[in-house]
């Protein structure tokens, strides 16, 4: 009985180690199932959101002074019109009476000599004054006028010196920074001191950053999507409208900016120096079967991948076309319903 129990066991260990050593030889492998797609040629870069041209504004001052009430903070929505802050106009109001004083003695005197010139006139006319008297009235009442003339434009350049101490939004939009404070004292000499900046945050763009290797496939009119960190599951739409001729150079890589409008902001706030990752579109292929890059295996300038065929992989030579960042159009080599091998 002894001997027959070792040869049970020895049977049972053999088909142990069998089974075991059949289950390490069969080889796992990740497939998918080959379908037709739509695959995206794209440029891929990064960029970030920036306002367009006009849509930032430094806003200044164009009097000196000291800052008496500022009337808004970041963040602030504005309209075009609204008063920012006010200057202390205690100065200029004092300089403005006194030219409108002027003023009303320019009228007077004006007035006086009109009716001096004519009672010179009427007497000239009878022989009761000399034509130097006349002549004096003439001269007197005409540097009257000019007198008249030159306080009116007086009052005027003190009354727009008054209205600098108002300072005016020029757009509209959001504050975007504050430059000074109430009780600063703000010196206007040959750059007007800045206030506040302001953001139109509806005329963003994207300034995208195009490597040199690629720079040759874009041309304006082409479609973009791009993502930004805020929103990262969505897709939002633009257009490229302007490419810049001169290249940046950071860390010795060329880039040139492209401009990519922005179409469809999907509902979302985008706001500027947002970071994004934008893909230009070169052209779409549609109902076309393409399969994952990690997949093509490359061997003296043939490319071939391996599909499935009951438990065992097949190699098939295949002809590529147009790629992105992850698809590979297959020309010719599959067929719909392959099972194709992944990790290779």
């Amino acid at each position: 009985m002894k001997k027959y129990y070792h040869i049970f066991l020895s049977i049972i260990t053999v088909s142990f180690f069998a089974s075991c050593s059949s289950d390490i030889d069969k080889k796992q492998y990740d497939t998918m199932i080959i379908n037709q797609k739509t695959i995206k040629n794209t440029v891929v870069a990064t960029g970030v959101i920036k306002p367009q041209v006009g849509a930032e504004v430094r806003v200044g001052s164009r009097a000196s002074g000291i800052v008496k009430k500022l009337y808004v903070n970041v963040g602030d929505n504005i309209k075009k019109g609204d008063m920012l802050a006010k200057l202390d106009d205690t100065e200029l109001t004092a300089q403005y009476n006194q030219v409108l004083a002027n003023l009303e003695n320019a009228k007077t005197n004006l007035k006086y000599t009109k009716q001096e010139k004519e009672r010179q006139e009427n007497l000239l006319a009878k022989g009761f004054t000399s034509q130097q008297n006349y002549d004096l009235s003439v001269k007197n009442y005409e540097i009257a006028q000019a007198q008249l003339a030159q306080y009116n434009a007086s009052l005027d350049y003190s009354k727009i010196q008054l209205d600098y101490t108002n300072i005016i939004a020029p757009v509209s939009g959001v504050i975007a920074s504050v430059s000074t404070q109430e009780g600063e004292t703000v010196t206007a000499m040959f750059a007007a001191p800045t206030f506040v900046t302001i953001i139109d945050t509806s005329r963003i763009e994207v300034k995208a950053y195009v490597d040199e290797t690629d720079i040759g496939k874009i041309v304006v009119g082409q479609k973009a999507e791009f993502t930004v960190d805020t929103y990262p599951d969505v897709i939002f739409e633009g257009k490229v409208v302007s490419i810049y001729p001169k290249a940046e150079i950071l860390d010795n890589v060329v880039n040139y900016d492209v401009i990519i409008e922005i179409t469809d902001k999907k509902g979302k706030i985008l706001r500027p120096e947002m970071t994004t990752t934008v893909n230009i579109l070169m052209d779409t292929l549609n109902n076309v079967i393409a399969i994952p890059e990690k997949a093509i295996v490359k061997e003296n300038g043939v490319s071939f991948v391996f599909i499935l065929e009951g438990d065992k992989p097949v190699k098939k030579i295949i002809t590529t076309g147009t790629k992105n960042n992850s698809q590979v159009q297959v020309l010719s080599g599959l067929k719909i319903n392959d099972k194709l091998i992944l990790n290779n």
